[in-house]
């Protein structure tokens, strides 16, 4: 039985491997080594390993990396430390293949580290660009240490053999985490009421900021000036973690002291899969600088307000709302979301990103491709010609 090694490193990656992992744990082919690491296994970011438990998966290593640290020191000894915890677990596990999510710095780790054990690696999610943020950089890198690369878009499947990458190697998939729509109930207005104590008489607006990290000195400016916007909107608000970057406490400390003055204001450590899918079928808008807002909001016609250069680079519909910094813009594009007439110009807006069955191509691949020197030892392949 051939075994597929999977790393999960937050809430978010596992949102959009579910899918995935369903098919794997269902197929009799293979084997399923689900290694959890990062932020999943703080409880400073809701342990949210305890949701993947409940989900009904044998966790088969725990990778602890994360210091109790946002600062860029921290983040490197973060790496350090998930580089040995993943050495320690694929020489017990040794799976056939790894496979490999996005453009976190644990997920660096997570690809590196098998490197040495010539273990194959398959990367979801390759081929992007997000031009304000370190991810980018590591994306490529994790690029380059894969062998199988299960892209979005047709322009990332580009991309991805502009790299050098042989154009077998390359699948477009699609995005995985739209799979969910077909599956995941979404829950009723008083069922999240109930989840997040918060009364919700009125739609709400999604606010998901993350540190920019080329950008991370400016943080406390940049919050800054999207509380400030905020402040105006008579609408209830429901913000998310940020992730485990430069700067990302700094970002919980300005949101939590907000939610303190604005009752209608709620920090939310982790919603889940179904409840974060819930709330953007019931938002009025989605504000911040998250993946998500340019990857699924789609599937919701959600009207986005893109802030900064964190995304700059991403396939985006016209649901997106791109704008700078300062409060005034910010407050100038959620007006602009939340009116109806720009709702309504939404209704026949169709995703970019994939059609629902990524799941399906992704495992399929990983059963018919056979471990081996045709896999482990990569070409390089010149779109130009003959190198």
């Amino acid at each position: 039985m051939r075994t597929i090694g999977v790393v999960t490193v937050s809430r978010s990656d596992y949102g959009i491997y579910l899918p995935v992992l369903r098919k794997l744990q269902a197929d009799p082919e293979l084997r399923l080594y689900l290694i959890v690491a990062g932020t999943h296994l703080s409880p400073e970011f809701g342990l949210t390993v305890k949701a993947i438990e409940a989900d009904g998966f044998e966790i088969a290593e725990r990778v602890e990396m994360l210091l109790s640290s946002d600062t860029p020191e921290g983040v490197v000894k973060s790496m350090g430390v998930g580089l040995i915890g993943f050495a320690q677990s694929y020489a017990r596990l040794c799976p056939d293949i790894l496979l490999v999510l996005g453009d976190r710095f644990e997920m660096h780790a997570a690809a590196l580290a098998a490197l040495p054990f010539t273990i194959p690696v398959a990367h979801i999610h390759g081929g992007e660009i997000t031009q304000g943020a370190i991810d980018d950089a590591l994306r490529h890198s994790i690029t380059k240490l894969s062998h199988l690369h299960f892209v979005a878009t047709e322009e990332y499947g580009r991309r991805v053999m502009q790299m050098g990458e042989e154009p077998w190697r390359v699948i477009v998939s699609g995005a995985p985490s739209l799979d969910n729509l077909k599956d995941i109930q979404l829950l009723s207005r008083q069922e999240l009421e109930d989840l997040l104590g918060v009364r919700l008489d009125k739609n709400p607006l999604l606010v998901t900021y993350h540190p920019v990290t080329l950008e991370y000195e400016r943080t406390e400016w940049q919050v800054g000036e999207l509380l400030r916007a905020l402040e105006v909107f008579d609408l209830p608000i429901i913000f998310t973690f940020p992730n485990a970057d430069v700067s990302g406490r700094v970002i919980v400390q300005m949101i939590e002291s907000f939610t303190k003055k604005y009752a209608r204001a709620q920090l939310v450590e982790n919603l889940g899969t179904q409840g974060y899918f819930s709330v953007m079928a019931l938002a009025v808008a989605m504000v911040g600088n998250s993946s998500s807002g340019i990857v699924e909001a789609a599937s919701f016609k959600l009207p986005v307000v893109n802030i900064g250069t964190r995304q700059k680079g991403r396939i985006r519909e016209k649901n997106v709302l791109d704008v700078g910094y300062s409060h005034a813009e910010i407050h100038v594009a959620i007006a602009k979301a939340v009116s109806p007439d720009f709702r309504t110009g939404l209704k026949d807006l169709i995703n970019p990103y994939g059609d629902g069955h990524a799941a399906e191509r992704i495992v399929r691949k990983l059963r018919e491709t056979k471990p081996g020197d045709e896999l482990l030892v990569k070409g390089f392949y010149n779109m130009d010609g003959p190198a």
